[in-house]
Protein backbone atom coordinates (compact mmCIF):
# COMPACT_ATOMS: atom_id res chain seq x y z
CA UNK A 1 0.00 0.00 0.00
CA UNK A 2 1.66 3.30 -1.19
CA UNK A 3 1.21 6.56 1.76
CA UNK A 4 -1.10 8.15 -0.71
CA UNK A 5 -3.07 4.91 0.13
CA UNK A 6 -2.70 4.25 3.56
CA UNK A 7 -3.18 7.69 4.29
CA UNK A 8 -7.03 7.60 2.86
CA UNK A 9 -7.19 4.62 4.47
CA UNK A 10 -6.42 6.92 8.29
CA UNK A 11 -9.09 8.96 6.92
CA UNK A 12 -12.02 7.06 6.31
CA UNK A 13 -10.79 5.07 9.87
CA UNK A 14 -11.32 8.89 11.35
CA UNK A 15 -14.84 9.24 9.67
CA UNK A 16 -15.88 6.35 11.21
CA UNK A 17 -14.85 6.80 14.67
CA UNK A 18 -15.89 10.48 14.99
CA UNK A 19 -18.99 9.04 13.95
CA UNK A 20 -19.05 6.21 16.96
CA UNK A 21 -17.92 9.34 19.21
CA UNK A 22 -20.77 11.96 18.34
CA UNK A 23 -22.68 8.93 18.65
CA UNK A 24 -21.79 8.39 22.46
CA UNK A 25 -21.97 11.98 23.03
CA UNK A 26 -25.69 12.07 21.89
CA UNK A 27 -26.47 9.69 24.09
CA UNK A 28 -25.67 12.52 26.92
CA UNK A 29 -25.72 15.49 25.46
CA UNK A 30 -28.94 17.18 23.75
CA UNK A 31 -28.54 19.16 20.82
CA UNK A 32 -25.66 21.17 20.24
CA UNK A 33 -24.42 19.46 17.00
CA UNK A 34 -22.08 22.04 15.73
CA UNK A 35 -20.58 22.71 19.26
CA UNK A 36 -19.69 18.51 19.47
CA UNK A 37 -18.26 18.55 16.09
CA UNK A 38 -15.85 21.49 16.74
CA UNK A 39 -14.75 19.67 19.50
CA UNK A 40 -13.95 16.35 17.73
CA UNK A 41 -12.00 18.51 15.31
CA UNK A 42 -9.97 20.32 18.19
CA UNK A 43 -9.37 16.81 19.70
CA UNK A 44 -7.96 15.62 16.55
CA UNK A 45 -5.91 18.51 15.89
CA UNK A 46 -4.73 18.32 19.79
CA UNK A 47 -5.61 22.00 20.29
CA UNK A 48 -7.32 23.98 23.11
CA UNK A 49 -10.43 25.17 22.88
CA UNK A 50 -12.28 28.03 25.00
CA UNK A 51 -16.40 27.62 25.30
CA UNK A 52 -18.33 30.97 26.01
CA UNK A 53 -21.49 30.24 27.46
CA UNK A 54 -24.28 30.61 30.20
CA UNK A 55 -24.32 28.42 33.12
CA UNK A 56 -26.38 25.13 33.21
CA UNK A 57 -25.95 24.58 29.63
CA UNK A 58 -23.81 20.93 29.84
CA UNK A 59 -20.38 22.57 29.14
CA UNK A 60 -19.04 20.68 32.14
CA UNK A 61 -21.17 17.42 31.06
CA UNK A 62 -19.97 17.49 27.77
CA UNK A 63 -16.24 17.63 28.10
CA UNK A 64 -16.39 14.73 30.83
CA UNK A 65 -18.45 12.62 28.54
CA UNK A 66 -15.89 13.61 25.70
CA UNK A 67 -12.94 12.31 28.00
CA UNK A 68 -14.89 9.04 28.64
CA UNK A 69 -15.64 8.14 25.33
CA UNK A 70 -12.14 8.87 23.65
CA UNK A 71 -10.50 6.97 27.51
CA UNK A 72 -8.35 9.60 28.50
CA UNK A 73 -7.24 11.18 31.77
CA UNK A 74 -9.52 13.64 32.92
CA UNK A 75 -9.17 16.79 35.49
CA UNK A 76 -11.38 18.97 36.22
CA UNK A 77 -10.17 22.65 37.61
CA UNK A 78 -12.49 24.85 39.22
CA UNK A 79 -10.69 29.01 38.70
CA UNK A 80 -11.95 31.16 41.94
CA UNK A 81 -10.58 34.56 42.88
CA UNK A 82 -8.03 32.58 45.70
CA UNK A 83 -6.66 30.05 43.44
CA UNK A 84 -2.43 30.09 43.34
CA UNK A 85 -0.76 28.77 40.74
CA UNK A 86 0.35 25.35 42.67
CA UNK A 87 -3.32 24.55 43.10
CA UNK A 88 -2.78 24.22 39.29
CA UNK A 89 0.65 22.85 38.71
CA UNK A 90 1.04 20.84 41.66
CA UNK A 91 3.49 21.96 44.88
CA UNK A 92 6.42 20.54 46.84
CA UNK A 93 5.84 18.86 50.07
CA UNK A 94 7.90 17.62 52.93
CA UNK A 95 8.03 13.83 53.85
CA UNK A 96 9.91 12.18 56.27
CA UNK A 97 11.14 8.17 55.28
CA UNK A 98 11.57 5.38 57.14
CA UNK A 99 15.14 6.74 58.72
CA UNK A 100 13.65 9.97 60.09
CA UNK A 101 15.15 11.99 57.37
CA UNK A 102 13.25 14.61 55.90
CA UNK A 103 13.00 15.22 52.08
CA UNK A 104 10.72 17.56 49.43
CA UNK A 105 8.78 15.58 47.55
CA UNK A 106 7.08 17.55 44.75
CA UNK A 107 2.95 16.48 44.64
CA UNK A 108 1.54 17.35 40.86
CA UNK A 109 -1.27 19.46 40.22
CA UNK A 110 -4.62 18.69 38.12
CA UNK A 111 -2.89 20.02 35.28
CA UNK A 112 -0.99 16.48 35.04
CA UNK A 113 -4.49 15.19 32.66
CA UNK A 114 -4.63 14.43 29.17
CA UNK A 115 -8.12 16.28 29.12
CA UNK A 116 -8.37 19.31 31.45
CA UNK A 117 -11.74 21.08 32.13
CA UNK A 118 -10.73 24.77 33.17
CA UNK A 119 -13.72 25.93 34.69
CA UNK A 120 -15.21 29.62 34.52
CA UNK A 121 -11.41 30.42 33.93
CA UNK A 122 -12.08 34.17 33.71
CA UNK A 123 -12.71 33.72 37.96
CA UNK A 124 -8.93 33.70 38.79
CA UNK A 125 -6.35 36.74 38.46
CA UNK A 126 -3.92 36.49 35.29
CA UNK A 127 -1.23 35.34 37.70
CA UNK A 128 -2.75 32.10 38.51
CA UNK A 129 -4.32 32.47 34.22
CA UNK A 130 -0.60 32.37 32.99
CA UNK A 131 -0.17 29.10 35.07
CA UNK A 132 -1.28 27.10 31.93
CA UNK A 133 0.51 29.13 29.61
CA UNK A 134 3.57 27.00 28.88
CA UNK A 135 1.40 23.62 29.78
CA UNK A 136 -0.95 24.82 26.68
CA UNK A 137 2.39 25.66 24.40
CA UNK A 138 4.97 23.37 25.12
CA UNK A 139 2.85 20.66 26.70
CA UNK A 140 5.46 20.60 30.01
CA UNK A 141 5.22 22.00 33.48
CA UNK A 142 7.95 23.87 35.30
CA UNK A 143 7.96 23.30 38.80
CA UNK A 144 10.15 22.51 41.74
CA UNK A 145 13.15 23.61 39.91
CA UNK A 146 12.56 20.96 37.15
CA UNK A 147 10.58 20.57 33.94
CA UNK A 148 8.42 18.12 33.13
CA UNK A 149 6.58 17.01 30.09
CA UNK A 150 2.68 16.36 29.85
CA UNK A 151 1.15 13.58 28.88
CA UNK A 152 -0.37 13.10 25.01
CA UNK A 153 -2.73 14.30 23.91
CA UNK A 154 -3.01 17.39 26.29
CA UNK A 155 -5.71 18.99 25.62
CA UNK A 156 -7.49 22.52 27.83
CA UNK A 157 -10.96 22.52 27.46
CA UNK A 158 -11.45 26.16 29.48
CA UNK A 159 -15.52 27.84 30.01
CA UNK A 160 -16.26 31.28 30.56
CA UNK A 161 -19.27 32.50 31.60
CA UNK A 162 -20.09 36.00 29.22
CA UNK A 163 -22.51 37.74 31.09
CA UNK A 164 -20.86 38.12 34.30
CA UNK A 165 -18.09 41.00 34.65
CA UNK A 166 -17.42 41.54 38.42
CA UNK A 167 -15.54 39.98 40.01
CA UNK A 168 -13.80 38.27 36.75
CA UNK A 169 -10.11 38.86 35.13
CA UNK A 170 -10.66 38.81 31.32
CA UNK A 171 -8.12 36.52 29.66
CA UNK A 172 -5.01 37.97 28.07
CA UNK A 173 -4.34 38.21 24.52
CA UNK A 174 -1.34 36.11 24.48
CA UNK A 175 -3.45 33.42 26.78
CA UNK A 176 -6.33 33.81 24.23
CA UNK A 177 -4.16 33.25 21.05
CA UNK A 178 -3.38 29.98 22.81
CA UNK A 179 -7.09 28.69 22.08
CA UNK A 180 -7.35 27.16 18.77
CA UNK A 181 -11.17 27.59 18.90
CA UNK A 182 -13.35 29.91 20.53
CA UNK A 183 -16.84 28.31 20.65
CA UNK A 184 -19.93 30.28 21.57
CA UNK A 185 -22.57 28.36 23.31
CA UNK A 186 -26.44 29.46 23.06
CA UNK A 187 -29.42 28.34 24.85
CA UNK A 188 -31.06 25.66 23.45
CA UNK A 189 -34.08 25.45 21.14
CA UNK A 190 -37.65 25.31 22.88
CA UNK A 191 -37.61 20.85 21.95
CA UNK A 192 -34.95 20.45 22.60
CA UNK A 193 -34.88 21.99 26.21
CA UNK A 194 -38.08 20.12 26.57
CA UNK A 195 -36.52 16.70 26.10
CA UNK A 196 -33.38 18.04 28.69
CA UNK A 197 -36.19 18.28 31.06
CA UNK A 198 -38.26 15.15 30.78
CA UNK A 199 -35.18 13.39 30.00
CA UNK A 200 -32.75 14.42 32.56
CA UNK A 201 -32.87 10.79 34.49
CA UNK A 202 -31.90 8.92 31.26
CA UNK A 203 -29.50 11.73 30.37
CA UNK A 204 -27.74 11.10 34.17
CA UNK A 205 -28.09 7.39 33.97
CA UNK A 206 -26.38 7.54 30.39
CA UNK A 207 -23.37 9.75 31.83
CA UNK A 208 -22.78 6.66 33.80
CA UNK A 209 -22.20 3.71 31.25
CA UNK A 210 -20.40 5.72 28.46
CA UNK A 211 -17.88 3.29 27.38
CA UNK A 212 -14.63 4.19 25.22
CA UNK A 213 -15.00 4.34 21.72
CA UNK A 214 -11.44 5.35 20.81
CA UNK A 215 -8.35 4.17 22.66
CA UNK A 216 -5.39 6.74 23.13
CA UNK A 217 -2.84 4.90 20.72
CA UNK A 218 -5.53 5.15 18.36
CA UNK A 219 -6.77 9.14 18.92
CA UNK A 220 -2.74 9.85 18.59
CA UNK A 221 -1.95 8.10 15.35
CA UNK A 222 -5.35 10.00 13.91
CA UNK A 223 -3.65 12.88 15.05
CA UNK A 224 -0.53 12.39 13.42
CA UNK A 225 -2.29 11.46 9.64
CA UNK A 226 -4.08 14.98 10.19
CA UNK A 227 -1.32 16.77 11.19
CA UNK A 228 1.14 15.03 7.85
CA UNK A 229 -2.43 16.00 5.19
CA UNK A 230 -1.22 17.68 2.33
CA UNK A 231 -2.42 21.10 1.98
CA UNK A 232 -2.73 22.99 -1.45
CA UNK A 233 -0.94 26.49 -2.35
CA UNK A 234 -4.99 27.40 -2.76
CA UNK A 235 -6.49 26.59 0.20
CA UNK A 236 -2.43 28.65 2.32
CA UNK A 237 -3.26 31.42 0.44
CA UNK A 238 -7.06 31.81 1.52
CA UNK A 239 -5.87 31.19 5.01
CA UNK A 240 -3.37 33.55 5.29
CA UNK A 241 -5.45 36.49 3.52
CA UNK A 242 -8.48 35.75 5.70
CA UNK A 243 -6.07 35.99 8.76
CA UNK A 244 -4.87 39.14 7.36
CA UNK A 245 -8.36 41.05 6.79
CA UNK A 246 -8.43 41.19 10.34
CA UNK A 247 -5.63 43.33 11.01
CA UNK A 248 -7.14 47.31 10.38
CA UNK A 249 -3.71 48.12 8.32
CA UNK A 250 -3.79 45.82 6.13
CA UNK A 251 -4.58 46.50 2.57
CA UNK A 252 -7.02 43.60 1.87
CA UNK A 253 -9.17 44.46 4.89
CA UNK A 254 -12.50 44.99 4.70
CA UNK A 255 -13.78 49.03 5.57
CA UNK A 256 -15.77 47.52 8.67
CA UNK A 257 -12.09 46.05 10.24
CA UNK A 258 -10.50 49.38 9.44
CA UNK A 259 -13.10 51.13 11.18
CA UNK A 260 -13.76 48.93 14.09
CA UNK A 261 -11.10 46.94 14.65
CA UNK A 262 -7.96 47.87 17.20
CA UNK A 263 -5.98 44.60 16.87
CA UNK A 264 -6.32 41.68 14.41
CA UNK A 265 -5.22 37.84 14.36
CA UNK A 266 -1.53 37.02 13.82
CA UNK A 267 0.28 33.96 12.13
CA UNK A 268 -1.25 31.99 14.89
CA UNK A 269 -4.52 32.00 13.32
CA UNK A 270 -3.86 31.29 9.92
CA UNK A 271 -1.73 28.17 11.29
CA UNK A 272 -5.03 26.63 13.07
CA UNK A 273 -6.97 27.66 9.98
CA UNK A 274 -5.03 25.11 7.76
CA UNK A 275 -4.29 22.11 10.96
CA UNK A 276 -8.66 22.51 11.77
CA UNK A 277 -9.17 22.85 8.14
CA UNK A 278 -7.30 19.24 7.62
CA UNK A 279 -9.00 18.07 10.63
CA UNK A 280 -12.39 18.68 8.92
CA UNK A 281 -11.33 17.12 5.75
CA UNK A 282 -10.34 14.01 7.14
CA UNK A 283 -13.67 13.61 9.11
CA UNK A 284 -15.06 13.71 5.80
CA UNK A 285 -12.77 11.03 4.40
CA UNK A 286 -11.37 13.30 1.85
CA UNK A 287 -7.70 13.82 1.42
CA UNK A 288 -7.14 17.32 1.55
CA UNK A 289 -8.43 20.92 3.05
CA UNK A 290 -10.44 23.17 0.74
CA UNK A 291 -11.63 26.66 0.65
CA UNK A 292 -15.06 25.37 1.59
CA UNK A 293 -13.45 23.66 5.19
CA UNK A 294 -11.61 26.69 6.20
CA UNK A 295 -15.03 28.12 6.20
CA UNK A 296 -16.25 26.07 8.41
CA UNK A 297 -14.03 26.69 10.81
CA UNK A 298 -13.21 30.39 9.91
CA UNK A 299 -15.61 31.92 12.47
CA UNK A 300 -14.31 29.78 15.73
CA UNK A 301 -10.70 30.33 15.04
CA UNK A 302 -10.98 33.95 14.51
CA UNK A 303 -13.22 35.48 16.99
CA UNK A 304 -11.28 35.53 20.25
CA UNK A 305 -8.25 36.87 18.33
CA UNK A 306 -9.92 39.78 17.21
CA UNK A 307 -10.21 42.96 19.14
CA UNK A 308 -12.43 45.31 18.78
CA UNK A 309 -11.83 49.18 19.75
CA UNK A 310 -14.78 51.67 21.49
CA UNK A 311 -16.02 52.43 18.43
CA UNK A 312 -17.06 49.36 17.88
CA UNK A 313 -18.56 48.97 21.31
CA UNK A 314 -20.52 52.12 20.83
CA UNK A 315 -22.33 50.84 17.91
CA UNK A 316 -22.49 47.39 19.47
CA UNK A 317 -20.48 45.12 17.37
CA UNK A 318 -18.45 42.15 18.22
CA UNK A 319 -16.16 40.09 16.67
CA UNK A 320 -18.60 37.65 15.24
CA UNK A 321 -19.73 40.14 13.34
CA UNK A 322 -16.67 41.54 12.38
CA UNK A 323 -15.44 38.08 11.21
CA UNK A 324 -18.66 37.41 9.54
CA UNK A 325 -17.87 40.61 7.01
CA UNK A 326 -14.36 39.45 6.83
CA UNK A 327 -15.31 36.26 5.60
CA UNK A 328 -18.09 37.93 3.07
CA UNK A 329 -14.86 40.02 1.29
CA UNK A 330 -11.89 37.62 0.73
CA UNK A 331 -12.50 35.16 -1.92
CA UNK A 332 -10.15 32.82 -3.17
CA UNK A 333 -7.67 33.61 -5.14
CA UNK A 334 -6.22 31.66 -8.50
CA UNK A 335 -3.14 30.80 -6.73
CA UNK A 336 -1.93 27.48 -7.85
Amino acid sequence: MSETQAGLADFDAIGDAMGQLRAALGTVIVGQPDTVDLLLTALLCRGHVLIIGVPGLAKTLLVRTLAQAVGLRFSRIQFTPDMMPSDILGTELIQEDERGERHLRFVPGPVFAQLVLADEINRTPPKTQSALLEAMAEHQVTAAGKTMPLDEPFVVIATQNPIEQEGTYPLPEAQLDRFMFALEVGYPTLDEEIAIVAETPRITAAAERVEPVLDRATLLRFADAVWRMPVSGHAVDFAVRLARATRPDDPGAPAMVKEYVGWGAGPRAGQALIHSAKAVAAMAGEPTPTVEHLRKVAAPVLRHRVLTNYAAAGEGLGASEIVDAVLQSVEPSRYE
